[in-house]
């Protein structure tokens, strides 16, 4: 089997990424909902506020088997923008294939082009097959912050 190809994501991907944005937020224990995935990841093709990228077997071939999603945001500390890696998915029968590993290979690489002082992930502590991953390619744990979150609406 080919290598997958990784690409930024356009609005004719729509159909295909909503499902695997509805199949991550399932991973992570929230209900079915295509209709909210869909409006979620149009709104933020139309906005442009994120960096969308997909993975698929062959260019322009089948149906896509990952995505991965990334925030502009900034340091205040080192004075640097920063990008947050939020999602991170690949369908469970392309699992193993490498769709993984480019996402975040090509995920570094548009960083390093737009000129990204680092990037930053979290994941479930149980998520041990993706840390495994991350730290293959270089990622390493904050063992020295704390991160906190408080609801602001119910």
């Amino acid at each position: 089997m080919a290598e997958p190809v990784v690409r930024a994501a356009a609005m004719a991907d729509l159909p295909a990424l909503a499902a695997l944005f509805d199949g991550y937020r399932q991973f992570y224990e929230q209900a079915p909902n295509l209709g909210e995935a869909t409006r979620f990841m149009q709104q933020r093709l139309q906005r442009g506020d994120a960096v969308l990228l997909v993975a698929e077997h062959a260019a322009g071939r089948g149906p896509l088997i990952g995505f991965c999603q990334l925030y502009p945001s900034f340091c205040s500390i080192a004075a640097q923008p920063i990008q947050i890696l939020s999602d991170l998915f690949v369908a469970p029968g392309a699992r193993r294939g490498g769709a993984g590993r480019a996402l975040l290979q090509a995920a570094h690489a548009q960083a390093a082009e737009l000129g990204v002082a680092r990037l930053e992930l979290t994941t479930a502590r149980s998520n041990h097959r993706a840390q495994a991953l991350y730290a293959s390619l270089g990622w390493v744990m904050d063992e020295v912050y704390l991160a906190y979150s408080r609801q602001v609406a119910d």
